[in-house]
């Protein structure tokens, strides 16, 4: 079959606001997720990406192939009413929410779920269908028996081609073995331009402050703040950077969103009241806010790349996936014109029309922050993460 997936995700957008509670219900997640790998396995000083998104989709897959305590461990984790439900929502992120919009002015984005099964198993008709249909899966049948680095290979080059070569070397070397019985991998590229791109001639180094109090000297770029939409919590600020999309022919809205702060240390703490507060992505009306404008604009250029293995992450949660690894790897670039991501996972088994003068606030991300990509009408985030220190790459 053929592992191209283009094709397949050409089809028409509709208003995707009834997924705003399913995936927001899933995200719940996501923060914890990310704030246990800081505490963990990255360490709280290091940058960090992930795709949310595509971890939610390998373990709906997981949910279909491991029926019964697994399955409502991770219906349970995501808050899903049933496995259908999970597979449902992943089809229609792949094939809508994830839908390349080059063609009519937005975003490229490329989606692909891959399914790579030792040939000597029979797999049920049902399952292949699930994983054609629902999950809009390349299905290969292979043989790991005898040649499962060849496998390993041919995995990580569709995981390298679905990302334009942004995820190289996805599974790490003697990952798959003459025990392996599948491998499940999904990709995922982003590249969107901001609606109101940064003058590259007034991007200026300035001090960035990190969380032990030493300073590092990074390029800022800056410009006229019109257009920005601005949220004051308390203790935060949230600044919503759109991307170019074609609003009156599709309805899906992407931007990235910056969570700054107010105090330069205070990234731990906030992190700590976002996880904890249930349904934040599904409503940020949970936590009270106002509207501001913005004084003063200036947000680092930052590029760097993270691994790691999200299925010793998803243990915390009380979730175990027998004889299975997931691998995730992402990475990020954000400049003057807009961002770049991709990420990959594989799984291993054995308003108002008001008007009003509003309070003016400056946003000069110069401290650790959170960042998050997301599709407004669905609620899904994409890549989710912290900048701590810019200059690293």
């Amino acid at each position: 079959m053929d592992m191209d997936l283009k094709e397949s995700q050409r089809v028409p957008i509709g208003c995707l606001t009834d997924l705003k509670k399913p995936v927001g219900n899933q995200h719940d997640i996501a923060l914890r997720l990310a704030q246990h790998v800081i505490n963990t396995t990255a360490g709280k000083t290091s940058n960090l990406v992930f795709s949310p998104a595509l971890i939610n989709v390998i373990l709906s897959f997981v949910a279909a192939r491991s029926p019964g305590d697994t399955a409502e461990q991770i219906v349970s984790l995501l808050q899903a009413s049933s496995t259908d439900e999970l597979h449902a929502v992943s089809s229609r992120i792949v094939t809508t929410v994830l839908a390349d919009s080059t063609a009519i002015g937005g975003p490229t984005i490329l989606a692909a779920n891959g399914f790579w099964i030792e040939k000597s198993l029979f797999v049920k008709p049902s399952f292949k269908d699930l994983l054609l249909n629902s999950y809009k899966a390349a299905f290969k049948e292979v043989d790991f028996l005898t040649k499962a680095d060849e496998v390993t290979k041919e995995v990580n080059s569709w995981v390298e081609e679905q990302t334009n070569g942004l995820i190289t070397n996805l599974l790490p070397p003697n990952s798959a073995s003459d025990q392996t019985d599948h491998i499940f991998a999904n990709a995922l590229f982003f590249n969107g331009k901001w609606v109101g791109q940064f003058d590259p001639s007034l991007t200026k180094d300035s001090d960035f402050h990190l969380l032990d109090g030493t300073k590092v000297r990074v390029p800022f770029m800056t410009r006229s703040s019109f257009g920005f939409h601005l949220d004051v919590f308390e203790g935060f600020k949230v600044l919503d950077l759109k991307y170019r999309g074609p609003s009156l022919v599709d309805c899906r809205i992407f931007s990235m969103q910056i969570y700054l702060p107010d105090e330069k240390d205070g990234l731990p703490a906030m992190l700590e009241r976002l996880a904890s507060t249930r349904g934040f992505f599904k409503d940020n009306k949970v936590l009270p806010s106002h509207r501001g404008d913005i004084g003063e604009l200036k947000i680092p250029r930052f590029k760097f790349a993270f691994d790691f293995e999200a299925s010793k992450a998803l243990k915390a949660f009380g979730l175990e996936v027998p004889s299975s690894k997931i691998f995730h790897k992402s990475c990020i670039e954000v400049d003057e014109v807009g961002s770049k991501a991709a990420a990959a996972a594989a799984l291993r088994g054995a308003g108002g029309c008001g008007f009003r003068v509003l309070k003016k606030y400056d946003f000069v991300a110069d401290h650790p922050f959170l960042f998050l990509i997301k599709e407004h009408r669905s609620g899904l985030v994409l890549f989710l993460g912290q900048v701590m220190d810019p200059s690293m790459h």
